[in-house]
């Protein structure tokens, strides 16, 4: 079964005069495939009529149309936002007590299945025509546990509190001080412990339109943490935060999802490791359709993911399988000593960074991982130009290509006009389409307006544009912010080929471990009090750099058996106490 999907934002049929309609081949013999309506001034798809040849979408200039197919047993279509547009099969389950997640790319369903679930989307059942209606829904799930669920959340008897996942629209809908707003949330009388718990004392006085993403975050998550709830369903945590505000964030899900159901969407595939129970994963077609696959142990649904592929369902996700390295310290560095640094400081108003010394070899990427606020960013501005050093010196000049940690588009015109722009003769390139632009899926933003884009979506065109470039350094602060699971995997793969290929270095500062674990041949750490003085050390072998980062934030790691990816260990597990009592916070070597 095949279906057309279009997607509005991108159709323009004034600057194209039709031309998907004039070329549909049953439209030209006759059959009212493809109509353009008086009323509206876009195109309607008859999907019963259409024949899935792909026509419409090579002609459409704009990347509107998608003609997509559909698994033969795709269960029961939940919700249909309308024709032509995404649809929702089945949806994850909660238990009591118990963390469960949903794991897949973007543009699957995953909020809007939180959504249903919160009760803000009443689900039509398909019939997009009608608004959903709440009777129909029981009656739909009767005799099963989502059947006694919206039966209890229709009727008022649960209380389900959401966490969305867009915080930087908070500014927006919400004003005053961190404080004020905790306090209105409050229906638990636990604000102090929660404050406490994540570490927000320093910016309760603070106005909420002045705050930071992570500070935004972290404010997001307490408020409903604070709200009396029986069901909490979060939606993405990490966004922003540094990894010890995942952990400690993660602890306290942990503590309180012992008295409720809990559900979290999440990308960083170590802290959903670390804190789910059970995982529900969901393939499909982005923007096109979704389906939730049964459900399964945490372990069992990250490997399936990282393989690509769901045994039980029969379906491939991806076309390639991620490995992790098992030779985990002594990575391959390539390459002689091209750039130096020693005795290099900044002051930044009440902050202060310091290096004392370091080197980089070409052919190398070098992970830096530290809390937020100890010079990580001001570090790589430093060696990008951006910024000059109080004291000290780096031993040459070499040429930067700089990805900053937050993209604000500028540029007026289409993605394809601004690669062309920047790029010149290098976007004409075979090793850059085929290495870069194509893994990244770069081709279907051609057409897009660069200030429409999502996050992800300009997340992968940043980085696309900065590998893209002639450089000696490539420095990317952030690479996989905004980016789902998948795309954070590809990214790696193809950082790191890039850099192989080309003998040129890259510098990535991230905080997702699994991305970091996946791209480094060696770390930088930085150390210090947030917001007041960053200190960095290195670079140095992987062991190193791991052991004295994971020990700052106290957690160890171990690799999993198969996929060999690495887990966060239990806190107060026997490897855990083993490997805290032996300083080895990073997985032993095992080669």
């Amino acid at each position: 079964m095949h279906v057309a999907i279009l997607d509005r934002e991108k159709c323009h049929p004034k600057k194209c005069n039709h031309e998907c309609q004039y070329y549909c081949p049953p439209v030209r013999s006759g059959t009212p495939t493809i109509e353009f309506l008086d009323y509206q001034d876009e195109p309607v798809i008859n999907e019963p009529l259409c024949i899935g040849c792909g026509i419409c979408v090579k002609r459409c200039p704009f990347g509107a149309i998608k003609i997509v197919s559909l698994p033969e047993e795709s269960g029961e279509m939940l919700h249909r936002y309308g024709v032509n547009s995404f649809r929702l099969y089945s949806l994850p389950t909660l238990e009591r007590s118990k963390v469960t997640a949903v794991l897949g790319k973007n543009g699957l369903g995953k909020t809007t299945a939180l959504n249903i679930l919160s009760g803000i989307t009443i689900p039509n059942l398909g019939n997009y025509e009608q608004k959903g209606d709440m009777d129909k829904v029981i009656e739909n799930f009767s005799g099963s546990v989502l059947g006694d669920y919206f039966r209890s959340l229709y009727s008022g008897k649960m209380k389900v509190v959401l966490k969305n996942q867009y915080v930087d629209k908070i500014p927006m809908v919400v004003s005053g001080t961190v404080r004020n707003i905790l306090q209105d949330a409050d229906e638990t009388s636990k604000m102090d412990y929660i404050v406490e718990r994540m570490g927000l004392e320093n910016i309760l006085s603070r106005d909420i339109k002045e705050c930071s993403g992570g500070e935004l975050q972290k404010t997001a998550v307490a408020v409903a943490l604070l709200k009396e709830s029986d069901t909490l369903l979060i939606d993405e945590m990490s966004s922003y935060l540094d990894i010890g505000d995942r952990v400690s964030i993660s602890l306290l899900l942990q503590e309180l999802g012992k008295t409720k159901n809990m559900m979290i969407v999440e990308h960083d595939l170590a802290i959903l490791d670390w804190l789910a129970d059970t995982v529900f994963p969901v393939y499909g077609e982005p923007g096109a359709y979704g389906i939730v696959a049964s459900p399964r142990t945490t372990s069992r649904a990250i490997n399936s993911f990282l393989e690509g592929y769901l045994r039980e369902e029969n379906v491939r996700i991806r076309e390639y399988q991620i490995q992790f390295s098992t030779r985990n310290w002594k990575r391959s560095v390539a390459g002689d000593i091209f750039l130096e640094w020693k005795d290099v400081t900044k002051k930044l108003g009440s902050f202060r960074l310091t290096s004392a010394r370091g080197a980089i070899r070409t052919g190398e990427v070098i992970g830096c991982l530290g809390r937020n606020g100890t010079g990580k960013t001001t570090f790589a501005r430093l060696m990008a130009g951006v910024l000059e050093p109080d004291t000290g010196e780096f031993s040459r000049k070499v040429r930067i290509a700089y990805k900053p940690q937050y993209i604000y588009p500028s540029f007026e015109g289409t993605s394809e006009e601004m690669l062309r722009s920047v790029l010149k003769s290098r976007y004409e390139e075979t090793f850059n389409k085929a290495e870069i632009f194509r893994p990244l899926d770069i081709e279907e933003l051609m057409g897009s307006i660069v200030k429409d884009l999502s996050g992800g979506e300009l997340q992968r065109l940043s980085i696309a544009l900065t590998l893209a470039m002639d450089a000696d350094l490539y420095l990317l602060d952030e690479p996989s912010a905004h980016l789902d699971s998948s795309y954070r995997m590809t990214a790696a793969k193809v950082i790191k080929r890039v850099m192989e290929n080309n003998k040129k270095t890259a510098i990535v500062i991230d905080h997702d471990l699994y991305f970091i674990d996946l791209i480094s041949d060696e770390l930088m750490i930085f150390s210090g009090v947030p917001g007041v003085e960053g200190i960095s050390h290195g670079p140095m072998n992987m062991r190193d750099g791991m052991n004295e980062f994971l020990s700052s934030v106290g957690i160890t790691f171990r690799r999993d058996g198969l996929s060999h990816r690495p887990r966060i260990n239990k806190p107060g597990s026997t490897l855990d106490k083993q490997q805290r009592e032996s300083g080895e916070y990073y997985y032993l070597d095992t080669k």
